[in-house]
């Protein structure tokens, strides 16, 4: 189980990884930061990213905060590293 560090833009105009931002990966999501849409939002597009089932990828911590951590079943930090941009 791999473990990724994101700082979460929600409403935003699109959903998109943007990329790199220290030791996060930045994320923009158009939902808004009310009743876990956004986290919702994230999940969905790391999913699609890594090709897998949203079930597969758990909010660990930052529920309610843009820095949150995410855990990936399945997938190695060095895996999860060499998918992203």
């Amino acid at each position: 189980m791999g473990r990724l560090t994101v700082k979460v833009v929600p409403g935003s105009s699109r959903n998109q990884i943007v990329g790199w931002l220290g030791g996060s990966l930045k994320i923009k999501v158009t939902a808004p930061p009310e009743k876990g849409r956004a986290n919702e939002a994230v999940v969905a597009l790391l999913a699609k990213k890594f090709g897998i089932t949203a079930d597969h990828i758990r909010i660990e911590s930052g529920h309610s905060s843009p820095s949150k951590v995410v855990t990936i079943e399945g997938m190695d930090d060095e895996a999860i590293t060499k998918a992203l941009p």
